[in-house]
């Protein structure tokens, strides 16, 4: 893959280098999600049922911002490969229920085991430290752009559901 070229610094403008990390990041990362023949939505979906347990399939559509149509193609992939289970939802019959099954937790284990390789690689420039005060300084600004966070990094985020 042709290296993309780094836009200078010299104007202390973050923007062009978060979105030069962010398209490698997503390139190999997309890459790595192919090999376990799902799509980085699947895994949001996934790391969400993971982190939030059991929810109603419509809360699903709300928290991904996708549209309710999506969320039941999404869901059928997911279902058809083993990774969820579909229920009636006990206080509503007419409604559906969403939960990770056994192999979804392990499948998302899996995964988010390649994706620290693929952002430790991407980010080889920084050491440990770095990363970790990386990580806090984009959470803050997450945080305060007013972006939904459950979306993102559900384990992380108390009260957005």
């Amino acid at each position: 893959m042709p290296e993309l070229p780094i836009v200078s610094p010299s104007r202390q403008l973050s923007g062009p280098l978060l979105e030069h990390l962010a398209r490698r990041l997503r390139a190999e990362s997309e890459s790595e999600i192919e090999r376990f023949d799902l799509r980085a939505r699947h895994v949001i979906a996934l790391t969400l049922l993971r982190d939030s347990g059991e929810r109603p399939q419509a809360d699903l559509a709300h928290v991904l911002r996708i549209d309710p149509t999506n969320v039941v193609g999404l869901l059928n992939e997911l279902e058809t490969a083993g990774l969820v289970e579909r229920r009636r939802s006990p206080l509503d019959r007419r409604r559906h229920t969403v939960a990770l099954t056994a192999a979804g937790h392990d499948r998302l284990a899996a995964i988010e085991d390649v994706l620290i390789t693929v952002e430790r690689r991407v980010l080889s420039g920084l050491d440990d430290d770095q990363r970790a005060a990386l990580h806090t300084l984009l959470r803050a600004a997450t945080e305060e752009a007013g972006g939904e966070c459950s979306a993102a990094v559900p384990s992380e985020c108390a009260g957005d559901s």
